[in-house]
């Protein structure tokens, strides 16, 4: 209870501290001096806190325990400050305590908590990442692309991940990816008078109708099919003017089954307009269902489950198999007056606790 108790006052700061995306030194600093004031080996990148604990078995197995400290801004409806912690029916209400806050807490708490075992079969590593809510540049991308996979690092290369997010501690161990489609289609200007031209429009029209009814071929088990979906559309000039250009955007979640460059190569052989993909970054992830941790976890009564929001989990290399589990729920995630309770992260420590020395003894 005393580890539950230092992290549920460490969130409550941490609520109090604005550590919107991309501006998150400060709570990148309270973190970092919570960990070295407990003797952790700790680095710091940037506005991300990486904390090592070496197992005295040699091993080249490495477990990350993940979650991001920075958060959306505000948006209104909201009854309190969002940035003044306020306890109300062992409800903890403030900005980013729900996603992720408690999450981190439990990420974090699991971590000291290992450090009692030196003997494990992985090293732990603790990452508490910036700018998740946007999927930045210089959060987990620059450890995945920097410090995990460079060979002169002074963190152990994870091999497993488990990423923090609101998931009522049950094991989503799969995550749809994301690409974003800029679509152009282009035909040639006449009057809307006469028949002369192409009309850009109608060509578009044909490309996405494309994209509503195409299904790919292979169907994920936990994610189902992938998902594309136009949410913008921007053509003509003036009403009795033929348009040469028709640009729309189509929203893609990918699945386990295919990768972003699969699925792009894909659109571009069946239809006509020109397609970019603004970043093929955000990939799917997934465990594999039979994984000794998935099944530490069945046998504590969690429940596995195909995740449709992105997370940390769509930075990490693809050698890195992740899982996101977290207490807390992600219905309240970006909402006014989001909260966790106490009991929820009493419950999301203790059982991560647990199934994560179950795994490394």
């Amino acid at each position: 209870m005393d580890i539950v108790n230092d992290v549920w006052l460490l969130l409550q700061k941490l609520i109090a501290t604005e550590s919107f995306s991309k501006s998150e030194s400060i709570t990148a600093g309270i973190l970092e001096d919570w960990l070295t004031a407990r003797g952790v080996e700790v680095h710091r990148y940037n506005n991300n806190v990486v904390a090592v604990h070496r197992s005295d078995i040699a091993t080249d197995a490495t477990i990350l325990l993940n979650s991001h400290h920075d958060t959306v801004r505000p948006g209104g409806g909201w009854d309190t400050d969002p940035l003044s912690p306020t306890i109300v029916d062992n409800k903890l209400i403030g900005l980013g305590s729900n996603d992720a806050g408690a999450p981190l807490m439990t990420m974090l708490a699991t971590f000291i908590h290992m450090r009692q075992f030196s003997s494990l079969n992985h090293h732990v590593v603790f990452a508490a990442t910036a700018e998740e809510e946007i999927s930045g540049l210089d959060g987990m991308a620059l450890l995945a692309r920097d410090v995990f996979v460079a060979s002169n690092s002074d963190v152990p290369t994870p091999t497993l991940a488990l990423v923090g997010e609101p998931t009522q501690m049950n094991m989503a161990i799969a995550e749809k990816g994301l690409m974003v489609l800029d679509c152009t289609s282009t035909g040639r200007t006449g009057h809307a008078a006469r028949d002369e031209g192409e009309n850009a429009i109608y060509k578009a029209m044909l490309d996405i109708d494309w994209f509503r009814t195409h299904r790919f071929e292979k169907t994920s088990s936990m994610l189902g099919e992938v998902k594309m979906t136009v949410t913008q559309i921007e053509a003509g000039s003036q009403h009795n003017v033929v348009p040469d250009v028709c640009s729309f955007v189509v929203d893609v979640r990918t699945t386990d089954s295919y990768s972003n460059g699969e699925v792009l190569a894909e659109v571009r052989e069946n239809v006509s307009c020109a397609v970019e993909p603004r970043s093929t970054r955000l990939q799917p992830s997934s465990l594999d269902a039979q994984h000794g941790l998935v099944a530490i976890g069945r046998a504590m009564g969690l429940e596995a489950y195909g995740s449709p929001t992105l997370s940390d989990q769509s930075l990490l290399p693809p050698e890195i198999p992740s899982m996101k589990i977290g207490p807390g729920d992600s219905a309240r995630s970006h909402t006014p007056n989001e909260f966790v309770t106490f009991d929820e992260l009493r419950h999301g420590i203790e059982t991560l606790s647990v199934m994560v020395k179950r795994y490394l003894q």
